[in-house]
């Protein structure tokens, strides 16, 4: 199985996400090296897709800017390949179930594996229908990541029984994005996966301040950003690194000032 827990065994965890090639890829190496030597306990790679159905317009022009730079998912593997020389936390993807199966699902699994990524986030994959991408992904040891949601409700429990990996709690309804407030009851929602499974879970969606990463942490076992550091790339372009580096250090010391 993959090392994915291993990311929650040294109390709570903070969990970037960037998008690979945005503004190309040596900057998303440099990026994810700066992340992992200032604490980030597990890194998401998006591999951008043309239409993000879960993404706020800050993913959105990740994606786009990725993508009209000529990234592929054959390049992406080929980066991580590289990360995995020197870059020891758990890596997952998290794309589109389109990127997957028109890659070929047992292929794509396959160079997870070979690669050294623990685990696929597909947002658009409903629960109901995820065996076509999970018997694949358990064959080569990778974690087919579940979210629960605020409207996932009774099948809150049901979902948690099956998560392997972690389990990405959504905060918000809506797509991706920074929020001023998270009004969601997160700590209702991780009580009933507590009552489920032993799985951890971590909170995503609109986290971008410190102090919001600390409340979501002391409610779960991590914090999920994704927005608030595509914004610092945008900003920076290829000099983003250190920045990203910087901004990764401020919420890990939040998240584990609640440990």
């Amino acid at each position: 199985m993959s090392n994915i827990r291993s990311a929650f065994r040294n109390g709570k965890a903070f969990i970037p996400f960037i998008t690979c090639g945005d503004p190309d890829l040596e900057t998303t190496a440099k990026i994810v090296r700066a992340a992992a030597e200032n604490g980030a306990d597990l890194i998401e790679l998006g591999i951008p897709f043309s239409d993000p159905t879960a993404e706020g317009p800050v993913i959105q022009g990740a994606n786009l800017r990725a993508l009209s730079g000529g990234v592929t998912t054959d390049k992406i593997f080929d980066l991580v390949a590289e990360l995995r020389k020197d870059v020891k936390i758990p890596m997952v993807f998290m794309t589109y179930a389109n990127v997957v199966f028109s890659y070929d699902a047992e292929r794509f699994m396959a160079r997870c594996c070979e690669t050294g990524i623990g685990g696929v986030i597909l947002p658009d994959l409903p629960f109901e229908e995820k065996d076509e991408f999970s018997a694949v992904a358990r064959q080569y040891g990778i974690d087919l990541i579940s979210l629960i949601a605020p409207t996932s409700a009774d099948r809150i429990a049901m979902i948690a029984k099956e998560a392997d990996g972690f389990i990405y709690v959504v905060s918000s309804l809506g797509v991706t994005g920074v929020r001023s407030e998270i009004t969601t009851n997160i700590g209702d929602i991780v009580e009933v996966i507590r009552q489920s499974t032993d799985t951890p879970c971590a909170v995503g969606f609109g986290i971008s301040e410190p102090e919001q990463a600390a409340k979501m942490a002391s409610l779960s076992d991590g914090a999920i950003v994704g927005s608030a550091i595509i914004r610092i790339i945008e900003k920076y372009g290829r000099d983003a690194a250190p920045y990203v580096g910087e901004y990764v250090k401020r919420m890990k010391d939040a998240v584990r000032s609640v440990d």
